[in-house]
């Protein structure tokens, strides 16, 4: 019985890899979340390849071994153990060998709760986080004004240390996002650590509906228009197109757009609101291990006819640099701020038939002109680091954010060489 137990999983483990075969039909996007797009000339192993290498490292070796683990947890381990804890263990160990950051494998709750993100609308505390890939420190990047995390007293830069009493340090970071999720109404535990507190402070907060504000714009003074983009999800395309019209409506003389602390999100987004901005050419384009290359262009003749100037920072990786490094590239407006994240790698998210789902680094992505800016970012035109007193501040006024009046300053200068 635990001898058919323990062979039925490592049998779940090769049908997984022919699972990868049969589905690589979603398409990758900038920072693992799911864009539905169909690649059926994708380069895949088949079922007797994942086979033969299994067996080649032992395949008898290591269900040997399982079963043994399984008998000694049976007969010491002091609490009794759900078998599913076993596979789910063993699914996320085959995927963690990797050592890959960005490869894992989703249980089915911890996949619902992901596709649910890229809608751009779910239930949780209303926060973005960032996970730093070297240490594994999981630190709030920005509480939504109108979320219950802001309503609680989060504040950018804390820390998560646990979520509902377990360390989250080292842990995916999709994971732990999973654990903060929940139904309206529900509560949850977290404990973080903050700048100059001796100890971790705690806070229980309330779940509720969150829609991600992922696009605000206004008109500034001098005609400039301002949009910021806060995460590249589904809702933003329409978002982002409806706020250039506006602007452009309104008689924008030029235009600031702010990627500032953009964990990063949707390839297919990113690139239908650069085509929104830039003339028709190449956007982004990405390189699997096989040499496959696959390029995103710009299609639509629209583009906007006014100074341009791109604010990042630290914070801004994946489409938020896909972003960034084709408005540089093209050389069609300024980038103002601090070097990128420098994350130039691409996932693709594989749904399995149980209904959970394995993310894996697949390609690396390049900017029009080839840059791969992997592990270095994107360096900015203009380089501005935000006012130390600043960085702790949820809401900063426009006229205090130094980083902000630069980029006003560069599409001014513009305009007036016009």
């Amino acid at each position: 019985m635990k001898k058919n137990f323990i062979t039925g999983l490592l049998s779940g483990i090769c049908s997984s890899i022919l699972l990868f075969a049969i589905v690589g039909t979603l398409y990758v996007m900038a920072d693992g979340k799911v864009d539905i797009n169909r690649n059926n000339n994708s380069q895949i192993e088949t079922q007797e390849d994942g086979q033969s290498a299994l067996k080649s490292e032992g395949y008898k070796q290591v269900l040997d071994k399982l079963t043994f683990l399984e008998m000694l947890v049976d007969s010491y381990y002091l609490e009794n153990v759900d078998p599913k804890m076993y596979a789910d263990g063993i699914y996320k160990g085959f995927i963690g060998s990797l050592k890959d950051p960005y490869s894992t494998y989703y249980t089915a709750d911890e996949y619902k709760a992901l596709m649910e993100s890229s809608s751009g609308v779910y239930h949780g505390i209303g926060a973005t986080v960032s996970q730093d890939v070297k240490t594994g420190v999981i630190t709030i990047v920005k509480p939504f004004k109108k979320g219950p995390a802001y309503e609680t007293g989060l504040l950018p830069g804390d820390i998560i240390y646990m979520v509902e009493g377990e360390e989250v340090t080292g842990v995916d970071l999709t994971e732990v996002v999973s654990k903060m999720k929940g139904k309206e109404g529900t509560k949850v535990r977290i404990s973080v650590i903050r700048e100059g507190e001796t100890k971790p402070m705690e806070f229980t907060i309330t779940r509720r509906k969150i829609e991600v504000p992922t696009i605000e714009y206004q008109m500034l003074d001098n005609k400039i228009g301002y949009i910021e983009i806060s995460e590249f999800d589904e809702v933003t395309v329409s978002q982002f197109k409806e706020a250039v019209d506006f602007l452009e409506d309104s008689g924008m003389q030029g235009l600031v757009i702010d990627v500032r602390n953009n964990p990063g999100g949707l390839l297919d987004s990113v690139c239908m609101m650069l085509d929104r901005l830039l003339p028709k050419g190449l956007l982004v384009y990405t390189e699997d291990k096989y040499g496959n290359r696959v390029e995103k262009e710009a299609e639509d003749a629209k583009k906007i006819e006014v100074p341009l100037a791109v604010i990042i920072n630290g914070n801004s990786a994946s489409a938020s640099e896909i972003f960034a490094g084709a408005i540089q590239d093209y050389n069609y407006g300024t980038i103002v701020g601090t070097t990128s994240f420098g994350k130039g790698i691409v996932q693709k998210v594989i749904p399995l038939t149980d209904g959970t789902a394995v993310k894996l680094t697949i390609s690396k992505y390049f900017t029009p002109k080839g840059r791969n800016i992997h592990g270095t970012g994107i360096a900015p035109d203009i380089e501005v680091e935000l006012d130390e007193e600043l960085l702790k501040q949820v809401e900063i006024p426009m006229d205090k954010d130094n980083q902000l009046q630069e980029a006003i300053k560069v599409v001014e200068q513009k305009i007036k060489k016009k």
